[in-house]
């Protein structure tokens, strides 16, 4: 069987929040009076703002299946493949927009995949984890390789004033019957998607779904929340919207409204804090090692009742490792499992080998949902082999003159005892054995900072000082000064990223070793054709080329570090490539202007510049 992985999400909210004073602007009033419990059910399901797929005027903007469309076209949209990739479709819903034909053919047609295979799967809150588990499972036996999986509700237009307008209780003055009132001020529109694949994205971290698990107590409990129906005494369906002599019939009659038992829905707390304790007891979920819940409780009355049952129950899961979106995007039923994946997945929180548990519980007729996800990267690893190995030197690609192989020895002595030099650094010492910190990767790169940004500097002011004569060498100094500018606002920015604080990078000093690395280069910078600069160049292009790379892969994934916490350092592995910086370097050594003499001062920078950029290093702090 196939692992599976959550590689890409999306997410669709449609048109601008709507607060909580605004809600009956949008929804209306009923026989023209505001609602007298709406402020009970606001404080007590905490939502502070949501999102409609209607305007003021109660006019549908948006569609159900349209909102599952473009949270699957947001969800491709972070992915690398394309629409006529997707093998399976997979949708949840609670009220479809149309009775026949089903959700997800209705999806796929405005969805823009390809022919693939569908299915169509409706409940309340865990319909969204039954189509998660249906392209779960796709996946893992190898029937596709990329499934989408999503969900959508539209909740708003069940709720509008109009809807009630020829209802009997509306007619005789009545007020909205609480089975349904209460759900008016609770549910919301929106929608979500997943991109499940049998490999892990190679751009960044993905989700491993380990498990799920999907328990109905329909056998034990009557139908709690419902719509088309009217109930008996019993707790049984006496009979359904379509069993009336017409729809105008069940539409006085009430029949046509989303309602909510408000006798039996406190036993969704009390189910499913009793699985959660039978998935423990069964060894497939370990509190301790939670480092996430997305708990998919419909309104903040149900999460105190949770807390106190688990806890009862010897087990607390610490405040800081709740996430959900329900107070700021509200409750959207099934889809809100997956606007919530998608926010944790962008929020820039997650780490390596981090546990999730997503908990969504349902009270249609009573359904518990479980999904345990792993956080992985797929990007490549260094080994810890690979990172000790030796830094080969940078290649020289020349023409063959006798002065061109000489200095080409000579660099790469240089080159060797540099890199020898760097290995007994303490911080780089930290960074080969794993044990660094972020405070001292935060102190690396203010440290590092206040030299780069004179980088752009001293190359500028060397083709200042080259004569005419040698103008393509000149030219090649004033491009190369041009791409080094960017270099300092990256490292700023993942300065930034890794919490550091803005006045401390930009007012920062140069240590010890700083100072002597830029006091030396802008010395070299002012003398008249500085050529042996090149031997600059090369070490610490070198350095961007052979060693940051596996520096910054190594840092990313000691400290689970995303790309814009560590790109100054992966970056210039390409950028410095021979490909790029170091072609300018090579054009350079193969014209006419080297000579023994030249070549002689460039190895003497190069050695002096490699010594004052390991002094740099080890003058850490040291201002």
């Amino acid at each position: 069987m196939n692992k599976v992985y959550i590689t890409a999400s999306g997410t669709f909210l449609p048109n601008a929040p709507v607060s909580n004073e605004e809600m009956e602007h949008m929804l209306g009033t009923i026989n023209g009076n505001p609602s007298r419990r709406k402020s009970v059910f606001l404080r007590k399901n905490g939502i502070k703002s949501r999102y409609y797929a209607i305007d003021k005027t109660q006019k549908t903007t948006h569609k159900a299946y349209e909102m599952a469309a473009s949270a699957i076209r947001n969800c491709l949209d972070q992915s690398g493949i394309s629409e006529k990739e997707i093998g399976f479709l997979s949708t949840g819903t609670t009220q479809s927009d149309l009775p026949v034909p089903g959700f997800a053919s209705m999806v796929h047609g405005e969805s823009g995949l390809g022919r693939c295979g569908i299915s169509s799967h409706q409940s309340v809150c865990a319909s969204g984890l039954m189509a998660v588990k249906s392209a779960f499972m796709q996946v893992q036996s190898g029937e596709t390789k990329n499934a989408i999986s999503c969900a959508a509700e539209l909740s708003s237009r069940m709720f509008k004033s109009d809807r009630f307008l020829h209802q009997a209780f509306v007619t005789e003055g009545a007020e909205i019957p609480l089975e349904t009132e209460f759900l008016r001020w609770m549910l919301s529109d929106g929608a979500g998607a997943l991109l499940l694949q049998d490999s892990p994205s190679p751009g960044g971290l993905s989700l491993e779904v380990e498990w799920i698990d999907l328990q109905s107590y329909a056998n034990t409990y009557e139908v709690c929340m419902y719509t088309g129906a009217r109930k008996a005494a019993d707790g049984s369906i006496a009979e359904t919207w379509l069993d009336c002599g017409s729809v105008s019939e069940a539409d006085r009659e009430g029949m046509i409204n989303l309602r909510q038992d408000m006798h039996l829905v406190e036993n969704i707390v009390k189910l499913g804090v009793d699985r959660f304790f039978e998935l423990t007891d069964s060894g497939r979920i370990d509190p301790k090692n939670i480092d996430w819940l997305l708990c998919h409780y419909s309104s903040h009355h149900f999460k105190p009742q949770i807390v106190d049952l688990l806890r009862k129950g010897g087990l607390e899961i610490e405040e800081e490792k709740w996430f959900t979106t329900l107070y700021d995007k509200g409750n959207m039923g099934s889809a809100s499992i997956f606007v919530t994946i998608d926010e944790l997945l962008r929020s820039g929180k997650l780490r390596e080998g981090q546990q999730i548990l997503c908990m969504v519980p349902e009270s249609g007729r009573f359904i518990t949902g479980f999904m345990a996800l792993k956080v992985v990267s797929g990007k490549p690893k260094v080994s810890s082999g690979e990172l000790q190995q030796a830094i080969k030197a940078p290649d020289i690609h020349i023409t063959g003159s006798p002065v061109q192989e000489w200095l080409v020895r000579q660099l790469t002595t240089t080159w060797f005892d540099f890199e020898r030099s760097l290995q007994e650094v303490p911080l780089v010492r930290k960074i080969y054995n794993g044990t660094l910190t972020l405070e001292e990767y935060r102190r690396l790169l203010v440290n590092l900072r206040q030299q780069v940004i004179d980088g752009s500097q001293w190359i500028a002011r060397a083709a200042s000082h080259v004569s005419m004569e040698h103008f393509p060498v000149r030219s090649s100094f004033i491009r190369h000064a041009s791409d080094e500018h960017r270099d300092y606002q990256l490292l700023e920015k993942n300065y930034l990223q890794c919490g550091g604080r803005e006045e401390d990078i930009l007012t920062g000093n140069k240590n010890i070793g700083s100072e002597a690395l830029s006091a030396f280069m802008f010395h070299r910078a002012s003398q008249p054709d500085p050529f042996d600069l090149l031997g600059g160049m090369f070490i610490i292009e070198g350095l961007g080329n052979r060693v940051a790379g596996k520096w910054g892969r190594a840092i990313q994934q000691q400290l689970q570090l995303n790309d814009d916490q560590v790109s100054f350092f992966i970056y210039h592995e390409s950028s410095d490539s021979n490909e790029n910086h170091f072609e300018r370097f090579e054009k350079a050594i193969q014209s006419d202007l080297l000579t023994k003499q030249i070549a002689e001062k460039i190895v003497k920078t190069a050695k002096v510049v490699a010594r004052l950029y390991t002094m740099q290093l080890e003058e850490i702090d040291h201002f």
